[in-house]
């Protein structure tokens, strides 16, 4: 039987939970803007910034008052998540491109990624 990660990642298709000390923050997720020219970032169904184009991103967190290292790490991978999405990596591949980022951005700690059931 697989345990549970205690520090990392939780996916669940886009959605995600950043896993700290044992406690999960989230979901996070992504939906495409109306307009579909950008995607628009989600913290538990509510928005928290967009993607535009490489020139314009704007995520702010600061009013869910979340430990610093969550902020980092959901950062890292919900830029991740979108980009390979944008660029067509298929879902099974996605996690092994996130596990590569965390620790080439210093968060070797969270690079422990579960796939758990879709709930969509």
């Amino acid at each position: 039987m697989k345990r549970p990660v205690h520090t990392g990642i939780r996916l669940s298709g886009s959605a995600f939970w950043v896993v700290h000390r044992s406690r999960a923050h989230g979901p996070f997720d992504y939906e495409w803007s109306p307009d579909f020219e950008g995607v628009e970032f989600l913290f538990q169904g509510e928005k928290f910034g967009e993607y535009c184009s490489e020139d314009e991103i704007y995520a702010d967190l600061r009013y869910h008052k979340l430990p610093q290292r969550v902020y980092e790490v959901a950062s890292i991978t919900i830029a991740t998540v979108v980009k390979s999405i944008m660029d067509g990596v298929p879902e099974p591949e996605r996690a092994n491109l996130l596990v590569a980022q965390l620790r080439d951005m210093g968060f070797p700690k969270f690079a422990q990624v579960e796939q758990i059931e879709h709930t969509k």
